[in-house]
């Protein structure tokens, strides 16, 4: 489920960005900001086509438009099917602040049994968030890893970005105090997606138990 709707977040993206190409060609003077079904209506009802190219793009957009609104239906129905699994699952990742349903069930989906990784450490391998050291002048820095599971990974990355945007949460001052200890922005979000895979595990234990 979790791969159904991320796909179908990736067919709306195209066709939100195809729709806005077309618009800002229509429009005078363009648009600015994202699109929405409703605004698109709004803007195509205001285009006069005066030639045939014109009136040849109306009807792409038209098209486009329609599409938008399937995809919009399609994901409205298949948040709903994830939060009904992720209810049913009796699972408690989403009591972790950043985790929704759509996150949840990403991470259970992924991770399947919890107790196949012997600790922390080992799951955090398999999400890809132990950053690899790299040294370079005798300056050491930390990089990506590119390792894990990717999808996973994602999940995690969600989490982390929902607690920076929150003022006064703990991710946020987490990230906060990293910045403060000299290290980058990215580095700071690398090491609160440790920390988020650290509190997955242990609350994936949790429901393991029970």
């Amino acid at each position: 489920m979790a791969t159904r709707n991320e796909q179908l977040g990736r067919a709306r993206n195209k066709t939100a960005c195809r729709l806005r190409s077309l618009l800002c060609e229509l429009v005078p003077g363009g648009i600015a900001g994202e699109i929405s079904v409703s605004r698109a209506e709004r803007l195509l009802e205001t285009v006069k086509a005066t030639n045939p190219v014109e009136a040849t793009r109306v009807e792409v957009a038209a098209e486009h438009l329609d599409d938008l609104r399937r995809l919009d239906s399609q994901m409205r129905a298949s948040k709903r099917r994830i939060r009904q699994a992720v209810m049913a699952s009796g699972t408690t990742l989403t009591e972790l602040f950043g985790v929704g349903p759509v996150v949840a069930c990403m991470v259970v989906g992924h991770t399947g049994d919890v107790r196949r990784f012997p600790s922390r450490h080992h799951y955090a391998s398999y999400t890809g968030t132990p950053p690899i050291e790299v040294s370079s002048g005798g300056r050491v820095v930390h990089r990506l890893s590119r390792r894990g599971n990717r999808q996973l990974n994602h999940a995690i990355h969600i989490a982390a970005i929902t607690q920076i945007r929150i003022r006064g949460s703990e991710g946020r001052l987490f990230f906060e105090r990293k910045v403060a200890e000299g290290k980058t922005k990215k580095e700071a979000v690398r090491a609160l997606k440790r920390r988020i895979s650290d509190a997955l595990y242990r609350q994936l234990l949790v429901d393991a138990a029970r």
